[in-house]
């Protein structure tokens, strides 16, 4: 039997010589053919991006949700400048034009570099899918070089950190401590923490929603840590969150930027990100001599493949970490400076 795909004449044994059963073989086949069934033949009628986009995200039921926001900025943007583009047209140089087109408006490389991260998953999907024969962003060749442009983690000092604490009213004293002796991610982990995730108990904390699998772990905590949530706890009252709305118990709080910047000026410290809580974190930990691996695993990397396929770190090991951690901060600080960190009134200023 004979038969077109993909613009090509191709010939084919049906293995039978009987008309009839041969005839219902080549219509099977040419079925196969316009319902993209047939291996090795495109599907006919590739989707654009903009329909083919949404149903991608739409399908993508294990994103975190800050991944989802994420995405939906990129995908506005992509939608906006391919438009009606069917998936097949999508080439090598429209995305050297798109790139320009983001960076003429401002967009640096780490903007620039996630939408590429999202078009190359639709990509890959729809080469899955047989709508193109190969992925244009299969290798990295596309993306941009934004580490020079990158913020670089700056770990705070133990004197900037007794003057944060100083100043730090209501909630932003019990996060502060929480984000540099856990090494949480603020917006992913420490915020919507509940306190039936806070083992007092066991001095342990469980983080159940992180941005990647590695970050559910659970982490220790330090006294100096157990005593400020005990006391805020207390102060709080009954909503299950951690760290919520005032005037709205039911919600956790999702941003800080206007308290962390008041608590900056107030400070005097220099502006600095709340996210470099967590790196102080990990730069304290690695100077108490945690070994780098359990530092990985507190902190939620997901990094070091084997190493967190074989190395598991008991709660022993845990609470033991945070006591070095502890020991090296309290070595650090002057024991008259150490007194003056403590809140002078259990009312609670927001």
């Amino acid at each position: 039997m004979a038969y077109t795909a993909n613009g090509h004449h191709r010939c084919e044994s049906t293995g039978t010589s009987n008309k009839r059963l041969a005839q219902k073989i080549l219509d099977s086949r040419r079925t196969e053919i316009i319902e993209g069934r047939l291996p090795g033949v495109m599907r006919s009628h590739a989707p654009t991006l903009k329909s083919y986009i949404s149903e991608y995200l739409d399908s993508r039921t294990d994103l975190h949700p800050n991944t989802r926001t994420r995405y939906g900025g990129s995908k506005r943007f992509l939608e906006d400048f391919f438009s009606a583009t069917r998936l097949p047209d999508i080439t090598d140089a429209l995305i050297e034009d798109y790139k320009t087109a983001r960076i003429r408006r401002g967009t640096g490389p780490t903007g620039v570099n996630r939408d590429l991260s999202l078009l190359r998953l639709v990509l890959k999907q729809a080469r899955r899918e047989r709508y193109i024969t190969q992925n244009p962003l299969g290798d990295r060749d596309h993306f941009l070089n934004e580490r020079k442009e990158r913020l670089q983690a700056r770990p705070f000092t133990l004197e900037e950190e007794q003057r944060l604490l100083l100043v730090a009213k209501g909630y932003l004293r019990p996060l502060i401590l929480l984000l540099l002796d856990t090494g949480l991610r603020p917006n992913a982990e420490a915020l919507p923490l509940k306190w039936r995730d806070v083992d007092f108990e066991r001095g342990m904390i469980t983080v159940i929603a992180s941005k990647t699998p590695a970050g559910l772990r659970t982490v220790p905590m330090t006294t100096r840590l157990k005593t400020e949530l005990l006391r805020w706890k207390k102060l709080t009252g009954p909503s299950e969150f951690v760290f919520f709305y005032p005037r709205n118990p039911a919600k956790h709080l999702l941003h800080v930027p206007k308290t962390w910047a008041r608590a900056l000026r107030e400070a005097k410290v220099e502006k600095r990100r709340l996210y470099d809580c967590r790196s102080t974190f990990c730069s304290r930990m690695y100077a108490a001599g945690i070994q780098p691996v359990l530092i990985e695993l507190l902190m939620g990397h997901a990094g070091s493949g084997l190493i967190h396929t074989y190395a598991k770190a008991d709660d022993d090991f845990k609470r033991d970490a945070a006591a070095k951690l502890e020991a090296f901060i309290t070595s650090r600080i002057p024991a008259e400076n150490a007194s003056t960190t403590s809140p002078s009134s259990a009312a609670w200023v927001n």
